[in-house]
């Protein structure tokens, strides 16, 4: 296994998509890491050499934010916008969608599992 910003990428896959597993690097940005450190695309992890894997390494870990960095910004993020109680953070705190979805019948992902609350019984005569 390479080990880059951390993390082990798997060896048995092509360069662009094993970079993919490190937090903070998609699809166009693997690509654009390959061609900077003159990588081909296709070549698996496994075929390259020293002197790639440390090009690769050096790119990802000066130009780019990734993994924990990129994780704890976004949380400060996330913390920012609660602390100013705007409307983003406080959907936020109350683990409702962010973005204008409606809540009625969808959004189970971010309200968890359903909490069934139980009708009110009929008086009997």
């Amino acid at each position: 296994m390479a080990r880059i910003a951390g993390i082990d990428i798997p060896k048995n896959k092509r360069g662009v998509i094993s970079l993919t597993y490190i937090y903070g690097i998609g699809s166009s940005r693997a690509v654009q890491i390959l061609e900077k450190a003159e990588v081909s695309a296709n070549k698996k992890v496994d075929e390259w050499d020293d002197e790639e894997l440390g090009k690769i390494r050096s790119i990802v870990t000066e130009e780019f934010k990734v993994e924990g960095a990129l994780r704890s910004e976004v949380q400060m993020n996330i913390k920012r916008l609660m602390d100013i109680g705007c409307n983003r953070g406080i959907r936020h705190r109350a683990g409702l969608p962010l973005r204008g979805q409606r809540t009625k019948n969808n959004s189970r992902t971010r309200k968890g599992k359903r909490k069934t609350v139980a009708n009110k019984k009929k008086a009997t005569k």
